[in-house]
């Protein structure tokens, strides 16, 4: 054998070993290749899970934060048209007759006569005439005297002579009163 024929051999035999070796080595290499993007792809659910998560959870607080501005400006608007009412409401008692304004001190006055059997009784400036003409005219008045004019829609306040105690009978006092107690009881038929 020749060393033509001995060389050709060994270069036969390097060259199925390279072969098997660059097989063997695409074979580890495709191997770690499919590793890596099964880790990839797990990654990738993985991070979308994630983002949907999130996403999911950025929308449930913008939705919450938007029903409370929502909630917010609704009772915002129902506290102001209530306002309204209360207010128109006062107007409408305080525009009303002067028979009606003379009556109501009156019966403001008898009321506070069971409390405060003598003292002074404070009116605004439109009620004075009537608060004067009823003290002097009604015998069963005659321990009150009038007092000073104060800013007050109507009614009257009446102090004790020693002036430890003092009735609020005003309009306003009146109306106060009444819209606390019946105030669920409007907002249920306004906006129920």
């Amino acid at each position: 054998m020749g060393l033509d024929a001995v060389v050709e051999e060994i270069r036969g035999k390097g060259q199925k070993e390279a072969d098997t070796i660059r097989a063997e080595t695409q074979g580890v290499v495709n191997r770690i290749l499919t590793e890596a993007q099964a880790k990839a792809e797990k990654i990738k659910m993985t991070a979308n899970e994630d983002v949907e998560k999130q996403i999911s959870h950025i929308l449930s607080q913008e939705i919450s934060a938007a029903n409370l501005v929502v909630k917010r400006e609704s009772l915002n608007a129902q506290k102001d048209l209530l306002d309204k009412v209360y207010q128109s409401a006062l107007e409408t008692i305080v525009n009303l007759p002067e028979s009606f304004h003379q009556e109501a001190i009156r019966n403001l006055l008898k009321e506070a006569g069971s409390q405060i059997p003598d003292g002074i009784v404070h009116c605004n400036e439109r009620d004075m005439p009537a608060l004067t003409r009823i003290l002097s005219g009604d015998s069963g008045f005659r321990g009150f005297k009038p007092g000073k004019m104060i800013k007050i829609e109507g009614g009257i306040i009446v102090e004790s002579s020693d002036g430890e105690l003092q009735i609020d009978n005003s309009y306003r006092t009146f109306l106060d009163s009444v819209w606390e107690s019946g105030l669920k009881d409007a907002s249920d038929l306004l906006f129920g």
